[in-house]
């Protein structure tokens, strides 16, 4: 059995050899082309995302630098990384919204549209081991502090941060094999151009979902559940000790509530994508009806673009679980308010003589 896209139709072909060689082809044939929203819903979605995500994490990245002290924690440095995993896919967004606006045909070199494709994998799997890390990190300061200094050194952390582009990037190396293809007589990208194109995509699927996905998701879920319940019992405990312990009460309830954050926006971005890409795959290659088929297809496109808006929900993240962050980034803001008025009142001065 294969399956293949051609023209907007969704094409099944069982394939029976006989003892004379003889071959009987049967064909299935579900129109649904479904490219106008498509396009649509990517478009909207890229126009919002590049300029938020490229400023938001460029200056996250500044805000990181100008953290001299906090350069040399764990957590920093995996932070920096994300970022700058997000960075680097919004650089590829304008060439996205080029394809989209144009209909769907790709004007650049073939090497641009695969590396496209490859980007947008790695920043996936990137955001969600970085972040992944940056839970172990979580836990491991709360059951164990001391061990925590010990082993969470910066440069551990670095070497382990590498390690993760090294294997993402490794492992999305078949991803720079497809690049493009034509369809109705024009160039396309981020399309499958045959059908033992599908048949491989929907293996890799399952590599992806276990190594990229359900391993990542179980060791978050686990590390959280273990901070909620530490931070829940040290807080009954100075409660029942001293009535004084109010303002750590608080920020006790404040980190469970952090970790409630983390764990959503993880669930929210990535679990979705992960479960309706994997149906949206076997209702191409097993020839599912045609209503369940289009509508997968669709859900693919919104899932998507909810895994593509990780890298603007990732800053929002430094801001709310890192107080230095805050800090520096208000005090960043107040420098270039106060160098913005010392600028007007020089050139007010200026007119004036």
């Amino acid at each position: 059995m294969t399956c293949d896209r051609m023209n907007g139709r969704l094409i099944t072909t069982p394939l029976f050899a006989g003892n004379n060689s003889s071959v009987s082809v049967g064909l299935l044939t579900c129109f649904h082309d479904d490219d106008k929203f498509k396009y649509r819903a990517y478009t909207f979605t890229y126009l919002l995302l590049f300029p938020v995500a490229f400023l938001s994490n460029i200056g996250a990245l500044f805000i990181f630098f100008l953290q001299r002290s906090r350069r040399n924690t764990a957590s920093s440095v995996v932070m920096m990384n994300l970022a700058l995993s997000d960075v680097s896919f919004s650089l590829t967004l304008p060439l996205r919204l080029a394809y989209y606006f144009r209909g769907g045909v790709w004007d650049f070199p073939d090497w641009l549209c695969r590396l496209c494709v490859f980007g947008f994998y790695v920043n996936l799997y990137t955001s969600i081991l970085f972040l992944t890390l940056l839970s172990m990190l979580r836990w491991l300061a709360v059951a164990q502090p001391f061990r925590h200094r010990s082993l969470a050194t910066p440069t551990r952390t670095l070497l382990v941060c590498l390690g993760v582009w090294l294997f993402v990037g490794v492992s999305s190396v078949p991803f720079l094999t497809q690049g493009v293809t034509k369809r109705g007589g024009s160039p396309r990208c981020f399309e499958p151009s045959s059908p033992s194109s599908w048949a491989r995509v929907l293996i890799l699927n399952y590599v992806a979902l276990a190594l990229g996905f359900l391993l990542p998701f179980l060791t978050i879920i686990v590390c959280y559940s273990r901070i909620i319940r530490r931070l829940t019992i040290r807080s009954s405990l100075h409660a029942n000790r001293s009535s004084k312990s109010g303002q750590q009460l608080r920020n006790r309830r404040r980190s469970v509530h952090l970790v409630t954050m983390v764990t959503a926006t993880f669930l929210l971005c990535f679990l979705p994508y992960h479960v309706i890409r994997t149906l949206h795959l076997h209702a191409v290659c097993e020839r599912w009806s045609c209503d369940i088929t289009v509508g997968l297809q669709r859900a693919v496109v919104v899932t998507l673009c909810l895994a593509a808006s990780n890298s603007v929900v990732n800053p929002l993240l430094y801001y709310y679980s890192t107080r230095t962050f805050r800090d520096k980034m208000r005090d960043a803001h107040s420098s270039l308010s106060i160098k913005r008025g010392s600028r007007l009142a020089l050139m007010k001065r200026r007119n004036t003589t």
